[in-house]
């Protein structure tokens, strides 16, 4: 059996609107899709009120995809 891969993706080194495919199988994972069919959120990561990383799970392959670079989205946000 295989095992799940772990990636890591900062979301300031992605362009366009949040959607990025997923490192190990291709699969577009999309910030809009919240019926949970590509990916599930598998662990927040906080610091005060700051979402840090967010942990996710590639429902095609299993992959953990650790997103960080929400700081900076934020703050683009806010202003």
């Amino acid at each position: 059996m295989e095992q799940a891969q772990t990636y890591k993706l900062d979301l300031t080194e992605t362009d366009g609107n949040g959607d990025f495919s997923c490192p190990q199988c291709g699969t577009v994972i999309s910030p809009d899709e919240t019926t949970e069919q590509t990916y599930s959120i598998l662990e927040p990561k906080v610091n005060g009120l700051d979402l840090e990383e967010l942990v996710i799970c590639c429902k095609v392959c299993k992959s953990q995809i650790h997103l960080t670079g929400f700081s900076i989205s934020q703050e683009l946000s806010v202003e």
